[in-house]
């Protein structure tokens, strides 16, 4: 069986060929787009279709953002994608779009332990449902649930929902940003943007605490980059307390992920960020916020939480639903 898939994000659009015998993926190749280069999806896979022209039997992408009636209005780009026109555009039978976080909950099942870095051993329950939260571009969570045979992902827009601060500090952060959104969704905090926020934020508020040389970096790269390699080095004191209180907040939410979904099959952490400050990741920071949650912190104690390292898990899982059958039989 030969499979198209995709995992189509607001910094990059991964895709592959896969080949398949029913129950594993062979990689015939693949590559990686800059996605706000181009100016839609079917741009991107003519152009990766274009030098091997065989028909897939099975295509599904993985993307971020709500998928409804087969159509997705991205939320961290300019485009609307529609798996039927898609499928036009490359003759074959049908294309099937899925969350890109139900895309990641897909893959787990094709990772190994190498791939993986544990932040709390846990004790997993082995039918209970397990929890994906990824901060990059934007904010992503979803869950797994156990059917009896395997598990089954169901996505989720809970990255939008409300920020909710813990803290003085915290209500001051969302006073703050509510002078610039209308509402503040804890996106905002735990994402690439979000750091930048949260460093504004903190900025603004210490009245010039700056390094001239960090700003100057900041206009001549990514932003979020810069600060979280300073706060990891430790050569920015503004940039070590943004990547704290970023730390804290995404801990915080992949503790209410797990609450939410009562993920006690585990929680995985993913995104493009959480590989890049993994040391950050390990100190306690993290796993204190995670499991602060009042009467129901034993219960958080005994959670596994993975990081997931291998950056081609949506990938993997969009080329495994397609294995799996359009339907997720």
């Amino acid at each position: 069986m030969r499979i198209l898939a995709g995992d189509i994000g607001g910094t990059s659009a991964r895709l592959a060929v896969f080949t398949s015998d029913g129950a594993r993926l062979t990689t015939v190749r693949e590559r990686t787009y800059p996605s706000r280069e181009y100016g839609g999806l079917e741009e991107i896979v003519l152009d990766f279709i274009a030098s091997d022209p065989a028909i897939p039997e099975r295509v599904c992408f993985g993307i971020a953002g709500p998928v409804r009636e087969g159509k997705v209005s991205a939320a961290n780009l300019h485009w609307e994608m529609d798996a039927g026109r898609l499928a036009a555009a490359l003759g074959v039978a049908g294309v099937t779009f899925i969350n890109d976080l139900a895309a990641n909950a897909y893959g787990i099942d094709l990772l190994t332990e190498d791939d993986y870095l544990v932040l709390n051993e846990g004790v997993a329950d082995p039918c209970g449902s397990r929890a994906v939260i990824s901060a990059g571009t934007g904010l992503g969570e979803a869950v797994a649930w156990w059917d009896g045979t395997r598990y089954r992902p169901s996505p989720s827009e809970a990255g939008h929902a409300d920020f909710a601060p813990r803290n003085g500090l915290e209500a001051e952060l969302l006073l703050y940003l509510l002078k610039r959104y209308s509402r503040v969704s804890f996106e905002r905090v735990v994402s690439g943007l979000g750091l930048c926020n949260i460093y504004q934020f903190l900025r603004d508020r210490s009245g010039g605490d700056e390094l001239a040389a960090v700003a100057e970096e900041m206009k001549n790269g990514d932003p979020a980059e810069v600060i979280s390699r300073h706060g990891l080095a430790k050569s920015c004191p503004l940039c070590v307390q943004a990547l704290d209180l970023f730390v804290s907040l995404y801990g915080s939410e992949a503790g209410n992920a797990a609450l939410r979904f009562l993920a006690t099959g585990g929680v995985y952490v993913g995104g493009g960020i959480a590989p890049k400050i993994v040391e950050k990741l390990k100190e306690p920071t993290f796993m204190t916020a995670f499991t602060t949650k009042g009467r129901l912190s034993p219960l958080l104690h005994n959670v596994p939480v993975r990081v997931i390292l291998n950056h081609k898990t949506a990938l993997l899982g969009a080329g495994r639903c397609a294995m799996l059958g359009a339907a997720g039989t």
